[in-house]
């Protein structure tokens, strides 16, 4: 008797319905409490922590890729267009508010992105990496040549609005803080509901056995495509929260020594939790930030030491600790 071989597209995950009602929850309940604590922290912390939040968006989306099979090496690109359309949009078109800009940086992003989506769905490996990072810097050579754009040394933006109000001096920092960890964690959560969902785990299978995924009746080239839409879209939000929080933009942000650093925090954190993406990043700001204050010549050692020492006692990255491998 011959059994029966469904397509991949209709086989539903496994009921996990009282876990993810624990996840959303904890997450909210998370997100609550560290823009509640921001209130109270230094403001040299609470900047600290608004990069590593907008810097793990862009990371995050690395960690997408990486469940499928793939690394981007050029997460730069989409970090840079997401900032600069921000910016520009602030500058010109005079949308101030930081949540219009937010949104916009991701869209802009994902729309240079997905057209080269089919293209790079095609390759795996040295191949993929070297195609995302040798798009990065043709976006950064095309930066540094355009003088309207600011050149080599970019160009400054002002102050954005929330919701229709200004920002003063003393509330800008907590404001965007507040808008960079609420943004941050609603993506966050959609992450984890998209890895839980059949479409992650058919993205999942293809890093495992892709002929496999084929011949149940799934797409490889259409999910990694669809992973690398997603990753770009978390990477232009990250870019327009990064350029909100510094008041400036250049080249630099689509540099590959920026997505170097993007890659770094995905292999610190690895590839089974979303939180643990977050956590790595902000520990790559406080390594960086403490290392360049004590150690200001040889801080690229010590941040090379410390990935070394991750990698060598936790080969499964951070998020091994609270999950299993699936």
């Amino acid at each position: 008797m011959k059994s029966a071989v469904l397509p991949i597209s209709s086989v539903a995950p496994p009921a996990a319905a009282p876990r993810g009602r624990t996840v959303l929850w904890g997450g909210l309940a998370l997100m609550v409490a560290l823009v509640g604590a921001g209130a109270f922290l230094p403001r040299w912390l609470v900047f600290l922590l608004t990069m590593a939040a907008s810097h793990g968006l862009v990371s995050l989306g690395i960690v997408l890729l990486m469940r499928s099979g793939v690394v981007s090496f050029g997460q730069g690109l989409v970090f840079a267009v997401g900032g600069y359309a921000g910016a520009l949009c602030f500058n010109h078109l005079g949308i101030t508010d930081a949540l219009v800009l937010t949104l916009l940086g991701g869209l802009a992003a994902m729309l240079v992105a997905l057209p080269f989506a089919p293209l790079l769905a095609r390759y795996r490996g040295i191949f993929f990496a070297m195609l995302t990072l040798a798009l990065s810097m043709v976006c950064y050579g095309v930066l540094v040549k355009t003088n309207s754009l600011g050149g080599s040394d970019g160009f400054n933006m002002g102050r954005p609005t929330l919701l229709g109000q200004s920002l003063s001096d003393e509330r800008v920092a907590y404001a965007l803080y507040a808008v960079t960890i609420a943004v941050s964690g609603v993506l966050a959560l959609l992450a984890r509901v998209y890895f839980d969902s059949t479409r992650g785990l058919i993205a999942q299978a293809v890093r495992e056995n892709e002929l496999r995924v084929e011949y149940l009746g799934g797409s490889v080239r259409q999910a990694v495509a669809l992973n690398f839409g997603m990753a770009a879209f978390a990477g232009g939000c990250g870019g327009a929260l990064t350029v909100m929080s510094l008041g400036h933009i250049d080249p630099n942000f689509s540099y590959w020594t920026t997505s170097g650093e993007f890659v770094f925090v995905a292999i610190l954190a690895g590839s089974q939790s979303v939180l643990a993406v977050f956590v790595a990043s902000t520990l790559l700001e406080v390594v960086r930030s403490f290392s360049n204050l004590y150690f200001p010549n040889t801080w690229q050692l010590s941040l090379g030491l410390f990935l070394l020492l991750m990698i060598r006692f936790l080969p499964g990255g951070i998020g091994s600790l609270w999950t299993k491998k699936k």
